[in-house]
């Protein structure tokens, strides 16, 4: 019979957890528990203000004259002309 080495049981155990996968086979209810316990993604993304705070930094950005150039307008062109 063919077994997977110890380095590729952890690597595999490995990849369960980073990716939020369950890393060990379990029982019907301590999957449920498992699940239960890792809240939506979905659920949380609405809350962060992260995305809020960056479009607001970049609004205060254009206010103040320091957003991006426009096409033709960046160092390399000014250095040509």
């Amino acid at each position: 019979m063919f077994s997977l080495s110890e380095y590729a049981l952890r690597m595999t155990c490995l990849s369960a957890r980073l990716f939020g996968e369950i890393a060990r086979p379990t029982d019907s209810k301590s999957m449920k528990e498992t699940y239960d316990w890792y809240p939506n993604h979905n659920t949380y993304f609405a809350l962060i203000g992260d995305t809020d705070f960056k479009d607001e930094q970049l609004r205060l950005k254009k206010l103040r004259g320091k957003g991006k150039p426009r096409k033709g307008e960046g160092k390399r062109a000014t250095k040509k002309k």
